[in-house]
């Protein structure tokens, strides 16, 4: 019997006893890091959902309105708490859904007219409150539409493409509800040759 539990046979009892402990003590601490992982991992999930839907969210730009600040293609981040936390302010680039349904995707445009403001279109200049307005990245001249003088009812504003002579924008649909504003754009980040935040 003494034979037996020597350390002559290989192994003794003892290193058997604690080889038998250790591995379920090994097989937790892998369980346990492999909870950390998935626990890591469902957060990170939570917080980009939690950012994207009430934060900051990525904007792809499909159509050439906002030529030459935005190019189709482009890929944009917008502020979505900008005009829960303020109110637009002219020159603003908003992203917001086509009223009608005329598209399922967003437009993109710059604000122009304000609450209350008389937006005028003339001689292919616009003017608000009877003042020109100095619009340095504007391309082309601003041909008139449907709503060529109006004010800007509370509530709204009027935006327009920086593309004027291919934009679709508040002369022909009139203004925007404020409250359907999804954001602000602040930052354009891709192609990174394109990259530029506060236009």
């Amino acid at each position: 019997m003494e034979k037996e539990n020597s350390p002559e046979n290989g192994v003794s009892e003892d290193q058997v006893e604690n080889l038998e402990q250790s591995l379920p003590e090994k097989s937790k601490k892998q369980r346990s890091a492999l909870w950390e992982w998935i626990e890591t991992i469902l957060i990170a999930l939570i917080l980009a959902l939690l950012l994207r839907t009430f934060v900051v969210q990525p904007f792809q730009v499909h159509l050439s309105s906002m030529h030459p600040t935005l190019e189709e293609g482009d890929f944009i981040l917008v502020n979505k708490l900008a005009y829960k936390l303020g109110t637009p302010r002219r020159g603003d680039v908003v992203v917001f859904m086509p009223p009608g349904g005329q598209m399922e995707k967003p437009y993109i445009k710059r604000v122009i007219g304000l609450p209350g403001e008389t937006v005028d279109i003339k001689d292919g200049k616009v003017f608000v409150n009877g003042s020109p307005l100095d619009e340095p990245y504007a391309l082309g001249e601003t041909s008139g539409g449907k709503f060529n003088h109006i004010v800007v009812p509370e509530g709204t504003v009027f935006v327009m493409g920086d593309n004027r002579m291919n934009s679709s924008d508040s002369r022909y649909f009139g203004p925007v509800s404020i409250a359907s504003l999804e954001g602000k754009t602040f930052l354009c980040f891709w192609p990174f040759n394109h990259f530029k935040w506060n236009f």
